[in-house]
């Protein structure tokens, strides 16, 4: 089997640029006819994998990529995908998942929705890799980057406003008197997790404290995996956790060692998904405005279908912290 064709090998075949390709293919405006015509005629003739005859397509499929390390069944993004298609069916969308394996994202394989043609856009939930990224931005399908995003990609993109959260969560802290927290994620994994970690600094340089190092503890491999976590040999007064899942997590390791949550040790989580309930005590976490960020995230995306042209943008959807005992320090 050959290589599968690329925009970039119909571009060099017509010597225009790779964009022209992407707006033929998709149906845009800033080619002439003559040229789409011609575009479309190689893309079919050299079977192109990501060319979409629109005159079949109904013009109302969304399809949602999402790496298979982001999405299990207790997963944060189950509930936002659920929210994805109640928006969509407000707006008389259909609305499909394809859940991208490890092994499809590092061998750059196209989507079914691409290649099968099932989709008119993609929203992509959750950091997929940046090769992968990009074969499939290629593919001239209108997309969005939904919950991260990527300096430099051109793309709209719909996030939580995560500096925020990290922020407030530690500021809940510090009006507390604890000023020794350390944070739990792996900052490096997601734009997300980055962002609650930058959040989280903020307050505490702004309140005139350095982040110690040792209290930045990894959650995950780097494959995205939890992993163990690895308390330091002098705790915090405190913990920001990237997720809560992660924060139940370490509460249960924290008591397996015999320390009291908050009493000892105060924990936040983020997102306020069903382990922040769960959690014994209660989390205070960061609660994401997952009906928000679905509307928008389909508002926009529709527009994209509908070819109304305007410069990318990154919408920040607040949140609100709700505050539970496991931070909560009795005077």
């Amino acid at each position: 089997m050959g290589k599968p064709v690329r925009m970039a090998d119909i571009a060099e075949r017509l010597n225009i640029s790779i964009v022209s390709v992407s707006k033929a293919l998709a149906g845009k405006p800033g080619v002439s006819e003559e040229m789409r015509a011609k575009v479309i005629s190689l893309a079919q003739e050299l079977g192109y994998e990501g060319f979409r005859a629109r005159s079949d397509a109904s013009g109302n499929n969304v399809g949602v990529l999402v790496s298979d390390r982001f999405f299990d069944e207790n997963t944060f993004y189950t509930s936002l995908y659920r929210a994805l298609v109640l928006a969509c069916g407000r707006g008389d969308l259909t609305c499909m998942v394809e859940i991208v394996s490890q092994e499809s994202e590092r061998a750059v394989t196209l989507p079914a929705l691409v290649t099968g043609r099932k989709a008119d856009s993609l929203l992509l939930l959750g950091q997929l890799e940046r090769p992968y990224l990009q074969a499939v931005i290629s593919c001239g399908l209108p997309c969005l980057l939904l919950d991260f995003y990527v300096p430099g990609v051109g793309l709209d993109c719909v996030v939580s406003d995560n500096l925020d959260g990290g922020c407030t969560l530690t500021e809940h802290l510090l009006a507390q008197g604890i000023q020794k927290i350390g944070f739990v994620g792996s900052i490096r994994a997601t734009s997300s997790i980055m962002d609650r970690y930058l959040g989280y600094q903020r307050a505490l340089r702004l309140a005139g404290l350095v982040p110690r190092e040792d209290w930045l503890l990894e959650d995950r491999d780097k494959d995205g995996h939890f992993i163990p976590l690895d308390l330091p040999e002098e705790l915090p007064q405190a913990f920001l956790c990237s997720c809560d899942e992660v924060a139940y997590n370490l509460v249960t390791l924290l008591r397996q060692r015999g320390l009291r949550v908050p009493e000892d040790v105060a924990v936040c989580g983020y997102d306020d998904f069903r382990y922040a309930t769960l959690c014994q005590p209660p989390l205070t976490s960061y609660r994401v405005n997952v009906e928000q960020v679905a509307e928008t995230a389909v508002g926009r995306i529709a527009a994209r279908m509908r070819q109304e042209e305007a410069a990318p943008l990154t919408f920040k959807i607040s949140g609100q912290m709700i505050v539970r005992e496991s931070s909560i320090i009795q005077p």
